[in-house]
């Protein structure tokens, strides 16, 4: 697993890095980093359920979005490094605590050593891929058989927008085709006892100011075929300081607009999120817990 940090190209950046000689773009070496591995309570109800997602938060990110809101641990420095072996314990450990399903939060820059920790010890629950959209089709290809859920955020149709907050070029051509290999991999969503089993969410954060970009995205995936996955249109966006025209909340109108494009396209399987929840009490500390 090694040589696939040798000159990186886990993520469309492609960066050529040797990340076990230096940082790549995404901030991280090779070497696995993780800031927090805990029962989490607050994903879609279908990840979440009644015990919590067994979430583990990688350290560093291949985007660094400016409202990040895990910022700690995208671009902060916060996290503690474990080995694979070790990671394949937490699986074990939260799964005995009666987590739903292991939640893997910002996995894309360590896929290799995640796949290596599954080939140590396999959960007889879901692992969820739970990714900003910025992956490679190859390298989802790679996650084939390891991965039952994928949990994978469209951020940006207009390449302007994640050039300008991500500097992610082409952002939404890569997300779009990884999408499609994901849809690929789980087909249609499968539940039992309103709990995901298998299938794909799509996440979709509405920025301010940018209602029309994501109706964009909606008519994309209005496309797809019916019933393939799961939509999750999120209001909880809070101004972390970092770009001054997006340092206000989205409001009601901007909100409940892309919500009514939805459901005129027929997106209507999923979820949609109260204003109450853009909340900086739903940020996890990024203490070390579980790790």
């Amino acid at each position: 697993m090694v040589s696939e940090y040798k000159s990186c190209a886990l993520c469309p950046r492609r960066c050529g890095i040797d990340r076990t000689k230096a940082k790549g773009r995404c901030g991280e070496s090779a070497e696995i980093r993780i800031a927090r591995a805990a029962l989490h309570l607050w994903e879609e109800p279908c990840i979440s359920g009644k015990n919590g997602s067994g979430a583990v938060f990688f350290s560093g990110c291949p985007l660094g979005c400016d409202y990040c809101q895990n910022a700690a641990i995208s671009r902060g420095g916060a996290g503690k490094a474990v080995s694979a072996a070790r990671l394949a314990e937490i699986f074990r450990e939260l799964e005995e605590k009666g987590a739903h399903n292991i939640n893997l939060v910002t996995p894309t820059h360590f896929a290799p050593s995640i796949i290596e920790a599954l080939e140590l010890y396999r959960p007889k629950i879901p692992i969820v891929y739970n990714c900003g959209g910025y992956e490679s089709p190859e390298a989802v290809k790679n996650l084939n058989g390891y991965v039952d859920v994928y949990l994978t955020d469209i951020k940006y149709f207009s390449d302007e927008y994640a050039v300008k907050y991500s500097r992610a070029p082409r952002y939404f051509e890569y997300a779009f085709a990884s999408l499609g290999e994901m849809l690929a991999q789980t087909g249609e969503p499968r539940l039992e006892g309103g709990l995901l089993k298998s299938g794909v969410i799509v996440r979709h954060l509405c920025l301010p100011g940018l209602r029309r970009d994501s109706m964009s995205i909606l008519e994309r995936l209005a496309a797809l075929p019916k019933g393939s996955f799961l939509l999750s249109l999120m209001s909880q966006y809070l101004p972390m300081g970092y770009a001054p025209e997006l340092n206000r909340r989205v409001t009601s109108f901007e909100y409940n607009s892309v919500v009514k494009r939805a459901v005129e396209l027929g997106l209507t399987e999923g979820y949609t999120q109260e204003r109450s929840s853009a909340r900086d009490d739903f940020i996890p500390e990024f203490n070390g817990e579980g790790v």
